[in-house]
């Protein structure tokens, strides 16, 4: 087990901690809290996983009561400016570890941070708790075509909805108007039918099964951030070793960290895995163009939890075992699923925007990548281990040299009492 250690965050990461201090003062203005400062080192690594989160009478942390205020339907006080933070392009990682089990994670249990290997993560969980993972599939959603005029057109499928239509969004110097066709490879056409705002309704035309053509024709939707052009290695790593349902258009990546050793020794540890599956859309990118983050709409994307997936997260609560999500899409999947305070077996769709004061009904403990400044997933990180604990904990990775997004290293979140 690698070494519990003390932390101090490092002051020439103002620009991080600015918008915290920013937030607090304006919320809390006698508070007279900081994260600056050493954090006494834990007597162990993992902390009480129970006691202190469910122990009645608790004492309520400031994000709790900020999520009591937020219920009784008082403003949310956050801007998109408090999510904003200064990433040097140097820890964008542009192609994964040389093994998936071989990134590191950062254990973030409130202000206490711990430097680990992925595979530590078996130890860090106990027997009978339960691994939600998203089981979608990535598929070569990226294809290339030219108009009849000679320009070249990029289309990025967001959602197939039939055997041969889809949405789509299309990158052109002048998109095609409705009725208007793209050219593709093997005398494929795809036509226009309609359009809402940045997505196409588009209907192929000399392709029986899309789903085939796009495997055979399409490339790996690798994220903007990623340079590189995508490559026969993309095709493997960018894509979960438990991918089952083709439909997303990006991967669920804190699932790609994962390989049959890691499976095997969580098995032996006696933690369980159920599935759910959330087919990501190319919204998952879209920036957030508001400053006031309640105003911001979320895209919406299909889900389905199997009655197996329901049954076993029942059965975890009764023995006191703990539900980890494993990424913010199984995240969203779970609480989208149980409006009615239990989740609910079946499919649906979801729009739901998780940002700081939102209850959480099921999941215990979060796994997930470091994510982009200003957007909705490290909105949905603040909200899980709370605002300024994940302040601290960016802070620290940068300092660290963490490598972050899709291809980079991982955390495990403590979920914050409330």
């Amino acid at each position: 087990m690698s070494r519990s250690r003390e932390f101090e965050i490092d002051n020439q990461l103002d620009v991080l901690v600015a918008p915290m201090e920013r937030h607090r003062k304006r919320c809390h203005p006698r508070a007279v809290t900081s994260v600056a400062g050493p954090i006494e080192e834990r007597s162990s690594p993992i902390p009480d996983r129970r006691a202190s989160r469910h122990r009645p009478g608790a004492r309520a942390s400031d994000g709790s009561r900020r999520s009591r205020r937020l219920r009784s339907g008082m403003p949310n006080a956050y801007t998109l400016a408090d999510f904003d933070y200064a990433l040097p392009t140097e820890l964008i990682a542009q192609s994964p570890a040389p093994s998936r089990s071989g990134s590191r994670l950062l254990h973030v249990a409130g202000l206490n941070l711990t430097d680990l290997r992925f595979t530590d993560l078996p130890a860090l969980l106990q027997p009978g708790d339960l691994l939600v993972f998203n089981d979608t599939r990535v598929i070569h959603a990226r294809i290339r075509g030219r108009k009849p005029t000679g320009g070249d057109v990029e289309i990025l499928v967001e959602r197939i909805t039939g055997p041969t239509r889809a949405v789509v969004q299309l990158k052109a110097s002048h998109p095609p108007r409705p009725g208007g066709a793209i050219e593709l490879a093997d005398g494929a056409r795809a036509v226009v039918e309609s359009r809402d705002e940045r997505f196409f309704d588009v209907r192929f035309e000399g392709i029986d099964d899309l789903h085939r053509w796009l495997e055979l024709h399409g490339a790996v939707p690798l994220p903007p951030y990623i340079s590189h052009a995508p490559n026969a290695a993309d095709a493997d790593r960018y894509q979960t070793v438990y991918a089952r349902t083709p439909g997303a258009v990006a991967a669920p990546t804190a699932g790609l960290h994962f390989d049959e050793a890691l499976f095997d020794a969580l098995a032996r540890r006696g933690v369980e895995r159920a599935f759910v599956t959330l087919h990501v859309g190319a919204g998952t990118f879209a920036p957030v163009q508001v400053e006031d983050i309640t105003l911001h709409r979320m895209h919406s994307e299909r889900y389905s939890i199997p009655p197996a997936t329901a049954a076993a997260i029942a059965t975890t609560r009764k023995r006191g075992g703990l539900v980890v999500a494993v990424g913010t899409t199984s995240l969203r999947a779970l609480e989208a699923a149980s409006a009615k305070g239990t989740v609910q077996a079946g499919a649906s769709e979801t729009s739901l925007f998780v940002t700081p004061g939102y209850r959480f009904r099921v999941v215990d403990r979060l796994l997930t990548n470091f994510h982009l400044p200003k957007s909705t997933l490290l909105m949905l990180v603040s909200a899980f281990g709370g605002y300024v604990p994940i302040r601290a904990a960016y802070s620290h990775a940068i300092a660290q040299r963490y490598r972050f997004m899709s291809y980079g290293d991982a955390m495990l979140l403590e979920r914050e009492n409330g």
